[in-house]
């Protein structure tokens, strides 16, 4: 097996983060537009306020992670991992496990206290890796939609 490498999202990543990007998004139901996706895919190479991360393996991306550290009024700044998406051809290897911990070791290199994250109660294969590696304080979410 090939090496598994963690990173920065790079420029020349594109072409890897895209369709991954795209499949996370389809799997909650969520539409954006192309313009959205070169939007976000900006904002991730200017690397200031959202990050990303890619799980490679053989040179290409099979896994992503976008984060952000944020302040937080009870303690020093939190690390909130919004996406994390493996292609299906490298699901069940290690890689979401491995993207996790390497945003962990990060986020402690940082003097960041906790790295969180949210999923949907339907996503068994996700929960059964977030029950082994994190811990679920029982916690809901609301939003409301302001546009």
């Amino acid at each position: 097996m090939t090496t598994l490498h963690i990173s920065p999202l790079q420029a020349g990543d594109r072409a890897g983060w895209e369709p991954l990007a795209r499949g996370y998004k389809a799997f909650y139901k969520t539409d954006v537009s192309d313009a959205g996706y070169e939007a976000a895919w900006q904002r991730l190479l200017a690397n200031r306020d959202v990050h990303g991360l890619a799980a490679r393996q053989g040179g290409r991306v099979l896994g992503i992670a976008h984060w952000m550290q944020h302040t937080s009024l009870w303690s020093t700044d939190a690390v909130y991992l919004q996406d994390l998406f493996v292609s299906e051809e490298a699901r069940g290897q290690g890689l979401a496990a491995a993207l996790i911990a390497h945003l962990a070791a990060l986020a402690r290199a940082q003097g960041a206290p906790r790295l969180y994250w949210l999923t949907h109660q339907d996503n068994a294969r996700a929960r059964a890796l977030y029950d082994r590696v994190g811990q679920w304080r029982g916690f809901l979410r609301y939003d409301i939609a302001l546009d």
